[in-house]
This record gives structure tokens, sequence and C-alpha cells, in this order.
């Protein structure tokens, strides 16, 4: 039997690079953590309030996200019910979007009397 005296770590470096770089290219998408949306520009736009307000966001293609997950209007409607009265909205449209559609989450929010809205735009 012949006796190793040393290890080989070329092919431990390549597989620890290449799970390096899989990381690296996740972090990016991670880091980011939202909905890709083309915000409306206001002159007059205001910082959002620090306090963990609860994220509405409708994309490009109509479809409505709640803190980041997907649901239909029927469920929002469900967990909008289950907010305090003081609970903070923070509301993200896609410029691309027909008011109509902001409307109807608007009108799921009067529902629940929930007036601490926020719609966020980018400064021109």
């Amino acid at each position: 039997m012949r006796k190793f005296d040393q290890i080989n770590v070329i092919p431990f470096i390549d597989i620890m690079l290449v799970l390096l770089a899989i990381v690296l290219t996740t972090a990016t998408f991670v880091a980011q953590g939202r909905i890709p949306l083309q915000l409306p520009e206001a002159e007059h736009a205001a910082q959002p309030s620090t306090d963990k307000p609860l994220e509405i966001s409708i994309d490009e293609a109509r479809k409505v996200y709640l803190g980041g997950a997907p649901v239909h209007l029927i469920e929002l409607d469900a967990q909008l019910g289950q907010a305090a009265p003081d609970q903070a909205i923070l509301l993200r449209v896609d410029a691309a979007v027909p008011f109509s559609d902001v409307v109807n989450v608007l009108d799921l929010l009067q529902k629940y009397h929930l007036e601490k809205v926020s719609i966020v735009t980018v400064r021109k």
C-alpha cells in the first residue's frame, strides 16, 4: 500500500470557487428583496416612515402582492380585515398600471378604515 504524504486541495478550491460564485450571484437578487417596479415620479415625494408598514405592490403585469407574496384581491380583502386600524400601509404601484387597479386596492383599504396610506414614488 502506498503512503500519502500530502493532500491535493486543488479540487476542493475549485468547488469552493464555484460555490462562492453561486452565493455572490444569488445574493444580488436577495439583497434587493423587492418586486421590480417602475415607480411614478413626483416633485414633492416624502420619505416613508421608519416603522414597519404593510406593503402592497402592483406590478406592470397587474399582479397584486402583499409583503412580497402574490395575492388575489379576495385574499387581500381577508388580510386587510385582520389589520389594525392604525396600521401604516405602503402602496407601491408600477407607473404602467391602470388607475382602476389602484382604486380597487384603495377601496379595500377604505372598507377597513385603513387611512395611514403612503403611495411610494421617486423624486423627479
